[in-house]
């Protein structure tokens, strides 16, 4: 059995995860209204140039910007047309004329620029001309000013957004080819675990892991395969775990991973095979975390602590891009870490990478880290709650005075 007995860095166990971790690198084919938040497969192109042709930018007139530049009084315009979005010009524009012309509508032949219909005044079958338009073009959105076709638009690998999917339909794309979903078991150890809901008796207490890792596998990209609460027994976690990882992609359990009397964790992977990647961090919270590689890197094995606040912060500093990679996605695998000024002084023992919880604000164009005023205790929900980045105290950094900058990964 090859295990690392001895703590390791917290940028060494995301080298050894990434390492040891392969894209699944199966695709399937999916309809513009069902992929966002899916992986691209393939790179993505289009035959047409984005504006497909010259239009307006405004509601107004299409005219020829030699007719009514440097006016120093109204010049009237004979309009010849009214085109309307969707509807092809029927004329040339020649000297002397106009074209009425609405938001999205073709500029027709001959106008090369619109005045706005604000800078204008309407006489029967005229059009006065109040102000010249600022340069020839003005309001002009041209053909290919966005994209030029057959360039590319999107790269394999990248994760769709909402924002995204406007630009597929634009590109005459009503079906993209993606890669499928991690299925991602999650289940949590423990003879004192009871699902929400039930009455408790003395010293036991509420699963909250599976809840929270099951939202943030989803938030992720992922499909979250729940096997609920299992009790601090070696055959049953072995046959969970078995089951797990012929059913799944990757596996996470929280508690059980540390050196206690009923922490099986270990073992069963052990006695499974497993090549043990990683089984102490330098992280604080979350110490423990054992780490197991399969079939050569066909699934890792991800055994959490089972305390809240360890567990999610081993989620977005360690499991985040490693879930971004078996996705398939191919860049911004870690979340983002910035810098930002301390609203207040912050501590560790200096002996692991410590993690603070907090709020990162903007306050007045300045990022400010705002400390969690409970317990930072690894058991803490209350502030996990109100969390939306973490403060990164490096190894050997025993404080950080207020108003100081301090490293901080944002997590959602």
């Amino acid at each position: 059995m090859n295990i690392i007995t001895y703590m390791i860095t917290v940028q060494q166990a995301q080298e050894l995860i990434l390492q040891n971790l392969r894209p699944l690198g199966e695709t399937k084919t999916l309809a513009l209204c069902d992929c966002a938040g899916y992986v691209l497969a393939q790179d993505v192109t289009s035959q047409f140039d984005f504006p497909y042709w010259d239009n307006s930018a405004m509601d107004g007139y299409a005219v020829i910007y030699e007719d009514v530049k440097d006016i120093d009084s109204p010049v009237s315009l004979k309009i010849v047309e009214e085109i309307a979005a969707g509807r092809a010009p029927g004329q040339v524009i020649n000297p002397g004329e106009a074209a009425r012309i609405f938001t999205g509508a073709m500029l027709p032949i001959g106008a090369d620029t619109i005045v706005i219909q604000e800078e204008t005044k309407r006489d029967s079958q005229n059009v006065l001309v109040l102000s010249s338009p600022s340069c020839v073009g003005d309001f002009v959105r041209k053909k290919g000013d966005y994209y030029k076709a057959e360039q590319s638009l999107l790269e394999a690998g990248h994760r769709l957004t909402p924002q995204d999917i406007p630009l597929l339909s634009v590109a005459q794309l009503s079906h993209v080819e993606v890669y499928r979903r991690p299925r991602v078991a999650i289940f949590s150890t423990g003879d004192e675990l009871r699902e929400p809901g039930s009455i408790l008796k003395i010293g036991e207490i509420v699963d909250s892991n599976l809840y929270a890792l099951s939202a943030y596998v989803q938030q992720c990209g992922c499909d979250s395969i729940c096997l609920g609460i299992v009790p601090d027994d070696v055959d049953r976690l072995k046959d969970i775990i078995s089951s797990a990882l012929i059913d799944c992609d990757l596996v996470i359990s929280t508690g059980g991973v540390s050196v206690g009397d009923y922490d099986y964790v270990a073992r069963i992977l052990t006695d499974l095979g497993s090549k043990i990647l990683i089984d102490s961090v330098a992280i604080k919270p979350g110490k423990p975390l054992k780490v197991g590689s399969f079939n050569t890197g066909q699934k890792l094995y991800f055994g959490i602590p089972g305390n809240p606040v360890s567990a999610m912060v081993i989620a977005w500093r360690l499991l985040t891009p490693a879930l971004k990679k078996l996705a398939g996605e191919t860049k911004k695998w870690q979340s983002p870490i910035i810098v930002a000024r301390s609203r207040s002084p912050l501590f560790s023992d200096g002996k692991r990478e410590t993690y603070l919880c907090g709020q990162l604000e903007i306050v007045e164009g300045i990022a400010e880290f705002v400390l969690s005023r409970d317990s930072q205790s690894s058991a803490n929900l209350i502030h996990l709650s109100q969390t939306n980045a973490l403060a990164v105290l490096p190894i050997g950094c025993m404080s950080i005075e207020q108003g100081q900058n301090v490293q901080v990964l944002f997590v959602s």
